[in-house]
């Protein structure tokens, strides 16, 4: 992979032409090549050929070389987050938590796979099965093709790769552009640990890249915008080969009048904020019922002032981070003076931070309703517009009315209240005193409705998304002729609907009741 490979920082060549900079100064942390077609194709073609072997290893095998993963990754624990914060911009704190799933995630998957992908048994009354061993079983797909996002360099790129793996398939991931550096860190840790040769493979470059990569792959992973989703599904679809997207989300929260105050503000002020707001799970909406909305919003404005800002250097210097994508710092702004132009104010921020690096003061707006894109658009950073609603029946219905649904919260001390409230929102995830905790809860499906995505990530459908279902029949002891079968004899059929009737008729219905 020496055409593909990106150099750190003190080896930045002169043939990557990508150069990669730190959205906190702006300074180049380091280089990476712009992968061909040709190079995804050979780099598929080199997974393609290492991943019978991988397939063949057990379960337990596999698993042992997630645990020389897992321990490398908390060896160089501070290399990994130092490389996101440098190619992200966000905090140590953000960065943490990357390294707190991806070893969590080796740990999960080494010990559930085996029972995730056993064979399962299948029972059938038919009178033409009878006698016959049924089960399913899953098989690997081949080769998975991961597209990551930039927003979390090690989560949503290597952090897909390591399901996959588990199944038995081998992995080409192509990261973001922007953030490429930490998964080349993962496959330098794959080659550190002794994995199979071109198990895991990372190609950098930008979007005809991950084109090629969909082009290639035998199943696509995505995580990213609806936009681009909306695109590799297409050519997914028309290559009649499976995708899993995870795409854009407006998620929403709403606090009941009955809610703990204390608790509803550093919920939500955590899962608007965390990551600088830059996660499809970011609480980008609040409702507030009425009765509580004058003191919720009082006690979170005092709570965002004292919010900081600015770039990381070490851990407690900042609570949000920089804006890691340059284009997305014109969205926040366009969202904000929307917002402003049709009657919103702005009790905390509302304005791009001077100075080098890419900021944007953590903002709180009031006064928003449904005409307003921040309300309805993907923001996608540190800001957030609280609503005051007249019931939890509004709430509801305005949570509902997005063209996403990817996750929702709801802060109560109430949970009969809530649970009712919440099995009604139309989010593929909900959180009840909560927000963004069931993404750590590998056990636990996450995925979106709507234009938030198909398939879902974690769990057991997380992992047996990377396979094909295989059904096996078989006669254990066969005759040499069986009752149905050609040239047909009038008094088998006669033997055969007579068993049918036993089996299903009346008075098996009525022996039931």
């Amino acid at each position: 992979m020496a055409q593909t490979r990106s150099l750190t920082p003190d080896g930045a060549r002169a043939d990557a032409p990508i150069a990669v900079d730190n959205p906190a100064t702006g300074a180049v942390v380091g280089h990476v090549a712009d992968a061909s077609a040709q190079e995804v194709a050979q780099a598929v073609a080199r997974a393609r050929q290492a991943q019978p072997g991988w397939a063949e290893l057990s379960a337990r095998s596999r698993a042992a070389f997630f645990t020389r993963g897992r321990e490398w990754v908390l060896t160089h624990r501070q290399e990994i987050i130092d490389s996101i914060v440098a190619e992200n911009g966000k905090t140590q704190e953000d960065a943490i938590v990357e390294i707190v799933y991806c070893v969590s995630a080796f740990a999960h998957w080494a010990k559930r796979a085996r029972h995730y992908l056993a064979d399962t048994k299948i029972r059938s009354l038919s009178p033409f099965v009878l006698g016959r061993s049924m089960y399913t079983r899953r098989v690997p797909l081949g080769v998975v093709g991961v597209i990551g996002p930039w927003n979390n360099p090690l989560i949503n790129s290597f952090g897909d790769a390591i399901p996959a793996l588990a199944a038995g398939n081998a992995v080409v991931l192509k990261p973001s552009e922007y953030t490429p550096l930490t998964a080349l860190l993962m496959e330098k840790m794959t080659r550190e640990c002794g994995w199979p040769k071109d198990v895991f493979q990372v190609v950098t470059g930008a979007g005809a890249t991950g084109q090629a990569l969909v082009d290639a792959a035998d199943f696509v992973m995505f995580t990213g915008s609806t936009k681009t989703g909306r695109a590799v599904a297409a050519r997914a679809g028309e290559r009649l080969v499976p995708c899993s997207l995870e795409l854009g989300g407006k998620d929403a929260l709403i606090v009941l009048a009955d809610a703990s105050l204390e608790r509803a503000v550093n919920v939500t002020l955590h899962g608007a904020l965390c990551n600088g707001g830059q996660m499809c799970t970011s609480v980008e909406r609040v409702y507030v019922e009425e009765p509580v909305y004058e003191a919720f919003v009082d006690r979170l404005r005092r709570r965002f002032e004292e919010v900081t800002s600015g770039r990381p250097a070490g851990l407690g210097s900042t609570d949000v981070g920089a804006m890691t994508f340059p284009a997305q710092m014109a969205i926040v702004e366009d969202h904000v003076q929307d917002a402003v132009s049709r009657g919103a104010r702005v009790l905390v921020g509302g304005h791009a931070a001077p100075g080098p690096g890419r900021f944007f003061e953590p903002t709180l707006l009031v006064d928003v309703d449904h005409t307003m894109k921040c309300m309805r658009e993907e923001t996608f950073g540190p800001t957030l517009p609280v609503m005051k609603v007249a019931s939890a029946e509004e709430a509801l219905r305005l949570v509902n009315d997005s063209t996403y649904g990817l996750q929702a919260s709801v802060i109560s001390s109430n949970m009969k209240r809530a649970r009712h409230l919440a099995e009604r929102l139309e989010a593929g995830c909900v959180t009840i005193n909560d927000a963004q905790t069931n993404y750590m809860a590998f056990g636990l499906p996450m995925g979106g409705w709507k234009e938030s995505g198909l398939g879902v990530r974690h769990g057991a459908e997380g992992i047996r998304k990377y396979t094909r279902l295989q059904a096996v029949s078989v006669n254990r002891f066969p005759t040499r002729r069986d009752l149905h079968m050609i040239p047909f004899d009038p008094s088998a059929y006669r033997s055969i609907l007579r068993l049918v009737d036993l089996m299903y008729g009346n008075r098996l219905r009525r022996r039931s009741k």
